[in-house]
Order: structure tokens, then sequence, then C-alpha cells
């Protein structure tokens, strides 16, 4: 829970300086990129975080990488900052917070649609537009199919989830009869 707070705290902070000088969007790719490459190369993460190797050589690691990419002076900084404070670890959770960060000052919500089968592109841009209209946001819409569902979708924006399927309308109609309700 801690990490969560400290990573959330460098994630504002690095906004705000996004913010001022009208450079939030590039950080993002610049920290989605760099987020990415660490947790998707073991070794390298292995190589900034374990203390068995000394400081210095690890820092030197960073710097190696860091040359080879083309990043802005404020996000050279930013990461630097990162390993110096021993915050280089929290890496992939500073980038989840500033990317919410990022689409919440740009008036973007992420949603997760879960149909039972294949939806057309009609009907996903029908959700999404009802979705942007409901939340007054625009809307960014991850689709994945779930069988299980039997039939129907499920929306989740953030803690919102609109479910719609056939599976849960039939386990609500089951838990109703089990009372002794009528349908």
């Amino acid at each position: 829970m801690k990490n969560l707070a400290i990573a959330r705290r460098y994630a504002k902070a690095l906004l705000l300086i996004g913010k001022e000088d009208g450079q939030a969007e590039t950080y993002r790719q610049e920290l989605g990129g760099m987020a990415h490459l660490i947790e998707n190369e073991p070794a390298l993460f292995e190589a900034l975080t374990n203390p068995l190797y000394d400081f210095a050589g690890r820092r030197k690691v960073l710097q190696t990488v860091i040359a080879k990419l083309d990043l802005s002076k404020v996000m050279i900084s930013f990461l630097m900052l990162l390993f110096d404070k021993g915050r280089i670890s929290f890496l992939s959770n500073i980038n989840d917070f500033y990317q919410k960060l990022v689409d919440e000052l740009k008036g973007i919500a992420r949603a997760n649609l879960i149909s039972a089968t294949e939806l057309s592109s009609e009907a996903i841009e029908k959700i999404q537009t009802s979705l942007s209209k409901k939340t007054g946001k625009d809307i960014v819409l991850e689709v994945e199919q779930d069988p299980g569902l039997i039939g129907g979708i499920v929306t989740r924006i953030g803690d919102l989830v609109l479910d719609g399927s056939i599976k849960t309308q039939l386990l609500n109609m089951r838990e109703t009869l089990k009372r002794g309700e009528g349908v």
C-alpha cells in the first residue's frame, strides 16, 4: 500500500511538470516505453534493482540504457531521480498512475467491453458513443470475448461495472428462485 502511495506521488509530480511545460503526452510515451522495457527485460530490472550489485554500476547501466533512447531532459532527470532515491523498482506502478492521470487531464476514460460473441464495429461504436454520453468523457474501449457469458456484454469503466450478460441474469434468477420469490 505504501509503495502505491509513493508511486502516485511521483506520477503526480511528473504530471505537474508536464502540465507546466505542455509535455504531459510526451512524458506519457517516454515513461510508458521505459516501463515497458524494464517490465519485459527481467535481466535489466535485476541489473537496476539488485542491491548485490554496487550502486555506481547499477547507475551506469541506467545511464547507458537512457543514452540509447531518445528521451527528453525532464524524463532523463526523472529516471535518474527515481534511481538515486531507490524508487526505480516502482517504475511500473508510477507509469500506471501517470497514464491514468494524463487520461483524466485529457478527459479520456478507458473501458473494458467483454462480449460473449464477436461484435460488429458498428455495435462497438454505438456502445462507445453511449458510454461517452453517460460519462461525459471520450471512451477508449478494450474489447474482449468470453463465451462463458453465454450472451450479452459486460462493461467496466474504472470501478463502475455494467453487467448485461445472460450468465449474470441466470445467476440472479437462480438466487431469486432459491429465496422463493417470484420472478
